[in-house]
């Protein structure tokens, strides 16, 4: 008999910013690092042979807790990957609500009819991963492997281990970051042994139970995703100056020294450079916040430069505002800028502890200012474990 624990990988980048990532490679949150050593733990006394993980970097980051652990060779395997999601790969789920609703419905679901161009079925993920279990499982005869694998191609697989068309996955519960799933292989018949277990998890490091969205929703999405388009700097110009007239004043008390004028003409200039570099947020209908990307500036470091980052009033302290970073890292990542730089005033004492909170550092002070402003930076470049 083969004994088989089946992990979901970390939290990842898509799970904070709220963007789909099947195939996409995004990297492992700071709490997701510490959702790692939790499991880690976990495994302490576990005896395992093998280490097997889809070939995506959460994944292989997740791995680590185990393989380097026990002092053994990591064995990649894409037939463990995600749902592949085609052309919704990177996009925010607020995003495919708003332009593809009835098909995110049949995603859902778990519709055997959902399939978006260039992505997988539900079928077959199902048979994708049930067929990976046992051929792994059958290399190593009477040894215990972990496989490291994603949340919605566990799912398929529990739902093909008991016999469960795509129609009836949804009747399966959801399986939290590092969740496990242990299983007895043995002739080619699986018994499940337990599914989801996060007991190595404090609640604090738990992801979904620090995420409102989910709470409000039961796990369907909707409420709490924002969605983007380019904020056109002839017709909304307006909506500009009004954010950074709001913010400075928030700020820094008065509009003394608000150069309003300056700030309209480099919001101009990036968007004439690149409209993406404008983007207006949304909940719904209605504008939730914008975020300004200077497409050039600081280039030659491969930094993503972010002068102006802001939520509508309303909208605050409601967990929305990681999203503008999510668009951030998927507009700079792609340009091969491998960090995020950003100026925050050092008396902004919500500000700073947002970009902590979100991994962002001081680098130092910035030169040239009006007031005082911190310099701060984020990784996001992609940096195998050690």
């Amino acid at each position: 008999m083969t004994t088989v624990y089946i992990v979901r990988h970390a939290e990842a980048e898509g799970n904070l910013y709220r963007r789909v990532q099947g195939w996409y490679d995004s990297l492992i949150t700071d709490n997701g690092y510490r959702q790692i050593a939790a499991l880690s733990q976990r495994f302490e006394h576990i005896p395992v042979d093998a280490v097997y993980s889809s070939d995506l970097f959460r994944t292989r980051t997740t791995a680590s807790a185990v393989y380097k652990q026990k002092n053994l060779p990591l064995h990649i395997d894409p037939a463990l990957r995600e749902v592949g999601m085609g052309r919704w790969e990177d996009k925010p789920w607020g995003y495919i609500a708003r332009t593809d609703g009835a098909r995110l419905q049949q995603f859902y679901a778990n519709s055997s009819q959902w399939q978006v161009e260039g992505g997988e079925t539900f079928a077959a993920v199902q048979t994708r991963m049930k067929d990976t279990v046992l051929r792994i499982a059958a290399a190593h005869p009477d040894q215990t492997v972990a496989l490291f694998s994603h949340g919605m191609a566990i799912r398929c697989l529990q739902g093909a281990l008991r016999g469960l068309p795509p129609e009836k996955i949804g009747t399966l519960s959801h399986c939290e970051n590092t969740g496990v799933t242990c299983l007895e292989v043995e002739k080619g018949q699986v018994k499940i042994v337990f599914e989801n277990d996060t007991s190595h998890l404090p609640k604090e490091i738990t992801t979904l139970a620090r995420q409102t969205w989910w709470q409000r929703t039961g796990g369907n999405g909707g409420s709490g995703e924002l969605w983007f388009r380019s904020l056109d700097m002839d017709t909304e110009s307006v909506v500009y100056y009004a954010a950074r007239k709001d913010a400075w004043q928030d700020i820094h008390g008065s509009l003394r020294n608000f150069d309003g004028v300056g700030f309209l003409q480099d919001a101009r200039r990036n968007w004439e450079e690149n409209p993406s570099a404008l983007m207006l947020a949304f909940m719904d209908d209605n504008p939730a916040g914008l975020i300004q990307m200077d497409l050039s500036r600081y280039a030659d470091e491969k930094v993503g430069y972010l002068p102006f980052v802001y939520m509508m009033p309303e909208y605050r302290c409601g967990g929305l505002g990681v999203q503008l970073l999510g668009q951030a890292v998927s507009t700079f990542r792609p340009l091969g800028r491998t960090r995020l730089r950003l100026r925050c005033a050092p008396d902004n004492e919500a500000a700073q502890r947002f970009y902590h909170k979100y991994g962002f550092y001081r680098i130092g002070s910035a030169p040239g200012t009006r007031v005082p402003l911190d310099l701060l930076e984020k990784d996001i470049s992609f940096v195998e474990p050690v």
